[in-house]
């Protein structure tokens, strides 16, 4: 018994570390070429390995992209949140928001690239455009941005001023970052994230009835 249950725990990991290696390729490709021309060719050439061995562990480009998406999304939102977690005032929590949201699209471009990638391109069972989707359950990272500015007025720290429109307002000004062409950027990410936090700080202070 000891020894079956050892060897299902061998070939759960190998299966695990087979399918991280596809979602590696599957990020490079998407960053090489874009979702359009991204096959599962592409990404088992990419990924050394056969186009029937993705099949064995995705379905379809689609099962293969959806699980991509979750994956990319998961890994920005616990970079974020964990910095986050590490502040205590209102005031520090938004600024590291701000910082480590943009901080993560500098430190890990390949993974920026294949997120926009699939945004812009990919779509649903129900064949609506993921960019079209707008679930706030879904969504960890706004939740935490619209807890930490009702916490900050609250506390009396933040003025008076509608929370949803004010988290649109921040998520829009990094956002715009992520979605510009590498090429057309006019700042640098560093400039570009003291600039946005400096700008929201006299947002979030300066609005009062």
């Amino acid at each position: 018994m000891k020894d079956e249950k050892k060897e299902g725990n061998k070939q759960s990991f190998i299966a695990e570390a087979r399918r991280e290696q596809i979602i590696e390729a599957a990020i490079q490709t998407l960053d090489d070429i874009g979702y359009v021309k991204a096959s599962l060719s592409q990404i088992a050439k990419r990924a050394g390995i056969s186009t029937a061995l993705i099949s064995y562990h995705f379905s379809d480009k689609s099962d293969l992209m959806n699980h991509l998406l979750m994956n990319l999304i998961e890994r920005s939102t616990s970079y974020i949140l964990e910095r986050v977690s590490q502040e205590t005032s209102p005031n520090e929590k938004l600024n590291t928001f701000i910082v480590a949201s943009l901080a993560y699209q500098g430190t890990h471009p390949t993974h920026n690239s294949a997120l926009v990638e699939i945004i812009f391109n990919a779509r649903t069972d129900e064949n609506i455009p993921y960019y079209k989707l707008n679930d706030e359950d879904d969504e960890p990272v706004l939740k935490e941005l619209q807890h930490i500015l009702r916490e900050g007025q609250k506390q009396g720290i933040f003025g008076e001023f509608n929370v949803e429109v004010m988290a649109s307002f921040i998520q829009g000004g990094i956002g715009e970052y992520m979605i510009t062409a590498e090429g057309n950027k006019k700042v640098d990410l560093e400039t570009y994230s003291s600039e946005l936090v400096k700008i929201v700080n006299q947002a979030v202070k300066g609005v009062s009835n």
